[in-house]
């Protein structure tokens, strides 16, 4: 696979997700301006579920499908069927559940919104295989309008019922939408359908690839959830929301790149998993360039969180800032987790990563049980911490699979933060001048983009030089 072919699909996909985000992001804005904090608290609660059981209809057989060289339709046909049996249980479970659920909250209201927002459940059991066939193929642009499709239409229903004082339902139809004309349109555009065929012993081999991924996906998303529970449980729905809140404005912009990065990663180095050298300088080239995309975005949100939540949110939603900056900066290393993950995967071990997995959980549960009685700040700041720590865990299998240990990773993203936190340091005291507060915003975008890509340039960044480089060369052609 050539450099231009995986250029090519790190830009649909990143376009995609740079769509998706955008408008998803501004519908967020306008709905956080109409609906008051618990609402997002309520959601965020039932969430906390539909996500954990998301990673089931997954399976870790989409992963399994992309990782194997020679998967046909008897493979993807046995995989469909069985996530979609799977959804069904998933769904009756979570039926049945709610109003359990709904008491350990002490909100009886919470019962019919937990039953129909899980019904993304089933939804996405129909989807995930041609996401899978997506993903394999490297046919992004299918992502793109599948994803856009949904994200608008979801955005004008959620927009009209929170105008209509239909509160937290507004939340629910916007999500429930944006999935099933999500899975339309992608079903309508892709030609891969499920054949009349079933195979167990092709869906064996394939769980037993997977079943080390779900397992590593359930303790990440359990445990990535376990914060929520808590504060919710703990603390009030609106201290939730102002947690999710900040969690969300960085995440915005990480997900765009790491999915657009992760998507087109995988299926590369698998390709090349007999190359180390090959793989190695894949995984290289990820983390200079994602970390030197990313740390500038985050470390500038931090440094700007306090006006830029006063403009897009309104002060009713201040007490999210201080969540925001710990966020931005927990969320800069995550390409380095992505990069590092993804050669582990490519390369068929599996079972490296579950054993990462639990060595990481196990660190993060000691902090967080650490942290929990001090309030949600010092829960937040257990996060980080946890983050750094897993960090240096991710890493270390690559440095015998790959020969590219840590510290050398610690060399690749050098660079990047270096200058990122020179850039962030300037942009600070730019808004010490008290001008108008768009006006500081504007003065400290600019300045920031023109001091990161000039200083990027004398110094002659190889990221940059790379980065540059290949832009250049994909629209000259």
């Amino acid at each position: 696979m050539t450099n231009e072919n995986i250029m090519k699909g790190f830009i649909w996909r990143f376009a995609e997700r740079c769509g998706a985000q955008l408008v998803s992001f501004l519908v967020s804005v306008l709905l956080a301006r109409i609906l008051v904090p618990k609402d997002y608290g309520i959601i965020a609660l039932v969430t906390i579920f539909t996500a954990i059981l998301q990673v089931f209809v997954d399976s870790g057989l989409s992963t399994a499908l992309v990782q194997k060289k020679d998967a046909d339709d008897l493979d993807f046909s046995s995989v469909f069927y069985f996530n979609f049996a799977v959804c069904l249980i998933l769904y009756a479970g979570m039926y049945i559940a709610a109003p359990y659920i709904a008491a350990f909250y002490n909100g009886p209201s919470l019962t019919s919104v937990i039953r129909v927002i899980s019904l993304t459940i089933i939804v996405s059991g129909v989807k995930g295989i041609q996401q899978a066939y997506v993903s394999r193929n490297m046919l992004f642009k299918r992502f793109f309008f599948s994803t856009i499709g949904g994200t608008i239409f979801s955005a004008f229903l959620g927009i009209s019922l929170a105008y209509a004082g239909f509160g937290v339902w507004a939340l629910v139809a916007q999500q429930l939408s944006n999935t099933a004309i999500d899975t339309i349109i992608l079903w309508l555009t892709v030609e891969w359908r499920p054949k009349r065929m079933f195979s167990w012993y092709r869906l064996k081999n394939l769980l037993s690839f997977g079943w080390k991924l779900l397992v590593s996906s359930l303790l990440d998303t359990c445990y990535n959830n376990l914060r929520n529970l808590i504060i919710g449980k703990m603390y009030s729905a609106s201290d939730l929301a102002f947690y999710n809140q900040g969690d969300k404005f960085p995440k915005v912009i990480v997900t765009n790149i790491n999915t657009s990065i992760d998507s087109v990663l995988l299926p590369t180095m698998s390709n090349s998993q007999d190359n180390k050298e090959r793989v190695k300088q894949m995984t290289r080239r990820a983390i200079k360039t994602s970390t030197y995309v990313m740390a500038p975005l985050m470390l500038g949100l931090a440094f700007c969180a306090e006006p830029i939540v006063r403009i897009v949110l309104t002060d009713k939603w201040l007490p999210c800032v201080p969540f925001l900056r710990i966020f931005c900066i927990t969320y800069m290393f995550w390409p380095i987790h992505t990069a590092n993950l993804n050669a582990i995967n490519a390369m068929g071990r599996s079972d490296w990563f579950l054993k990462l997995e639990i060595i990481k959980k196990i660190v993060g549960m000691i902090i967080l049980l650490s942290t929990m009685w001090f309030g949600v700040m010092a829960m937040a700041y257990s996060m980080l911490l946890s983050s750094l720590l897993s960090q240096i865990i991710n890493s270390w299998p690559n440095r015998n699979l790959l020969g590219y240990g840590y510290m050398e990773q610690v060399h690749d993203f050098a660079p990047g933060i270096l200058l990122s936190a020179g850039m962030g340091i300037c942009i600070y005291f730019i808004g010490l001048l008290q001008l108008p507060t768009i006006a500081t915003l504007l003065i400290q975008f600019i300045a920031g983009a023109t001091i990161y890509i000039v200083i990027s340039a004398v110094l002659k960044l190889e990221e940059f030089e790379y980065l540059f480089g290949m832009i250049k060369s994909f629209f000259k052609r």
